[in-house]
């Protein structure tokens, strides 16, 4: 091995998982001088091409078959599934896997026992223990381009509120934010993709508010990241967006249902006045993704009282 190690990173998904190793990436980069190449899918490929620590980014759909020929030193493995099992296999190098921890998670979900007591980020950390690399604590990275430009003011001040989720039962309701957006007197930037689309044309309808735009579906991430970059503060569900505003340092209010902080995906060190707004239905997750909700299909994140987010919001406007 060569004083330069040679390292190949695995993470496929999803959004914020990706996000989310990138302390780990800067670790091996500055504390190995290592040369890092990542592996990806193809859709996620942007969100680390303007990582300065990573030499090469690889899609799964493209790349896949000639990574045995790059002649790695090490694998890190954080995705740990039978896909990249199958690409550790054919490269015969020396590997690093990333424990899920998948009994301690069943615990909390199921019997409401937290095992699991730490960030996904420190599990992140103690699959490459050997390699005697340690977390900075200096959270995550994520860099928006410069040249972005959108027919939006955005020297103003205003709120970034993210509608998204992967699944249904992890999103607030529409009438739930109408509540909130109809007191606020500050605008209101709607972001998420076409799958929220729904949402964002029922709080304009029934706020009939002209401080409230709407973006979703019309945005690519890095200009989604730069909304998100310039406004106060962002309003999120449990969704990857909520971790590149963490990356970005943002005052941030996360909604929290059928997933909880306690499986180890909260903000991670954003902004210090951060709030997590949490259902009081049950102190455990319902279900690992947020994707099943045990008190019913639209999910416990519906029973958060608007006038709770709505207090937080003017806590971040002082």
């Amino acid at each position: 091995m060569s004083n330069k190690p040679k390292i190949l990173v695995i993470r496929l998904s999803a959004m914020g998982d990706i996000v989310l190793t990138t302390p780990v990436i800067r670790a091996l980069y500055q504390q190995l001088n290592a040369k890092i190449d990542f592996l990806t899918k193809s859709q996620h490929v942007t969100l680390l091409s303007n990582n300065t620590y990573i030499n090469k980014i690889f899609s799964l759909e493209n790349d896949v078959n000639t990574l045995q020929y790059n002649k790695y030193d090490y694998v890190v493995d954080l995705q740990n599934n039978l896909r990249s099992w199958k690409i550790r296999a054919k490269m015969n190098t020396k590997s690093f896997v990333f424990n899920k921890k998948s009994f301690k998670r069943y615990l909390l979900i199921y019997f409401g026992i937290d095992l699991l007591k730490n960030h996904v980020v420190d599990r992140y950390f103690e699959t490459i223990a050997k390699l005697n690399v340690i977390n900075d604590n200096k959270g995550l990275d994520f860099n928006v381009s410069s040249s972005i430009k959108l027919d939006f003011d955005s020297n103003q001040t205003y709120i970034t509120w993210c509608l998204g989720g992967t699944h249904h039962p992890k999103k607030l309701s529409g009438d739930q934010i109408t509540q909130v957006v109809s007191k606020l007197k500050v605008p209101v930037v709607l972001i998420g993709g076409d799958n929220d689309l729904e949402i964002a044309e029922h709080v304009l309808y029934n706020t009939k508010s002209k401080l409230v735009y709407n973006f979703c579906g019309k945005l690519s991430i890095q200009e989604s990241s730069y909304l998100i970059k310039k406004s106060k503060m962002l309003l999120t569900n449990d969704t990857g967006m909520m971790h590149i505003g963490s990356a970005l340092k943002m005052p941030i209010i996360s909604f929290w249902g059928c997933t909880k902080p306690s499986l180890g995906f909260s903000p991670y060190k954003t902004d210090s006045s951060s709030i997590q707004i949490i259902s009081k239905k049950s102190a455990s997750p319902c279900s690992k993704h947020g994707k099943h909700c045990k008190f019913g299909k639209n999910g416990c994140i519906k029973e958060i009282d608007p006038q709770e987010i709505y207090r937080a919001i003017l806590c971040l406007l002082k």
